[in-house]
């Protein structure tokens, strides 16, 4: 992650963003990547809202845009039930409710505010003794309709996360609508969806990584996914998916779920993963966020990086 870290500065990325799921605690991660980096933009992409307080949250986002200058991103989203229940033993209940409420505890406690969802009778709320000196820019990770007006309502910006191409357009009117229901005054939040990335010199290789994305999210982080794909026309493509109940290599995969690869992921070469991205950005990404697998060597790393240099 830090030679991603290094890698990416030196090629002129835009911005860093570091997952927190079951590993590493995304916080510590970030501040060593401030420290060593003087320009990109970093942030969390996302952090899920039940693993910690609103109050945590904003603590750990005044530390980072201390420690970073000013180049922090809080990204936050509801994760789904595995995260939820299966590490923080938090019932997965309501969840954009709970991404709204701590949303706005959050953008309150930075803002200089107090805390207002304190106990019934219990002590004084408190606001937050040391404050960011510069905005703190949120992003949401937002899929279905009420999520997305959320976004729209309290965000800075939108990251949906393997949201088909397709899709996109008709996500951006309910984008609209939820900023009309801003009471702030607030732009409408950029659009900055996260594209997992499957991209290697060996087409056989590449094939392979975009599969692992598609059957690993629709067979193991819960139904949010396959439920968003169905809405959108992919039934079939998603059954034979789940059919399997586990992740499946591409031999295993029928022809007709191809359309997956083109819709979730940009994969291929260099030159093919480039004409991928230039189609979300034709579909009205403002900036792509390419995602990076997991697990993989530096070489294979760096090749995705390279291939994606901006340009």
């Amino acid at each position: 992650m830090l030679h991603v870290a290094d890698r990416a500065e030196e090629l002129g990325y835009s911005a860093l963003y570091v997952a927190e799921g079951w590993g590493h605690d995304v916080s510590v991660l970030l501040a060593e990547i401030a420290l060593r980096t003087s320009r990109i933009r970093i942030g969390t992409g996302v952090l899920n809202v039940w693993g910690r307080s609103a109050a945590s949250i904003a603590m750990l986002a005044t530390s980072l845009s201390e420690l970073s200058g000013g180049r922090f991103v809080l990204g936050l989203g509801a994760g789904s039930p595995q995260l939820a229940e299966g590490l923080h033993g938090v019932a997965f209940r309501s969840p954009v409710h709970r991404l709204e409420n701590v949303t706005r505890e959050v953008r309150n406690l930075l803002d200089g505010g107090r805390l207002t969802s304190t106990i019934p009778g219990g002590s004084s709320p408190l606001k937050l003794a040391v404050r960011p000196t510069s905005d703190v820019p949120i992003q949401l990770a937002a899929l279905g309709s009420n999520a997305v007006r959320l976004c729209g309502e309290l965000a800075d910006a939108w990251y949906p996360f393997l949201l088909p191409l397709s899709g996109l357009p008709d996500k951006i009117p309910l984008l609209k609508e939820g900023t009309a229901r801003s009471r702030s005054n607030r732009s409408m939040p950029k659009i900055w969806p996260g594209i997992p990335a499957a991209i290697s010199p060996d087409p056989k290789v590449a094939h392979e990584l975009a599969w692992w994305w598609i059957t690993f999210y629709l067979t193991s982080m819960g139904p949010l996914y396959a439920n968003l794909l169905r809405d959108l026309g992919f039934e079939d493509a998603v059954a034979a998916v789940l059919a399997a109940n586990k992740p499946l290599d591409a031999a295993g995969m029928p022809e007709f779920a191809e359309v997956l690869i083109d819709e979730l992921t940009v994969s291929g070469n260099a030159e093919t993963a480039r004409a991928g991205l230039d189609r979300w950005y034709a579909a009205g990404a403002e900036m792509p966020v390419v995602v990076l697998p997991p697990n993989r060597s530096v070489e294979e790393l760096d090749h995705a990086l390279e291939a994606l240099r901006p340009t």
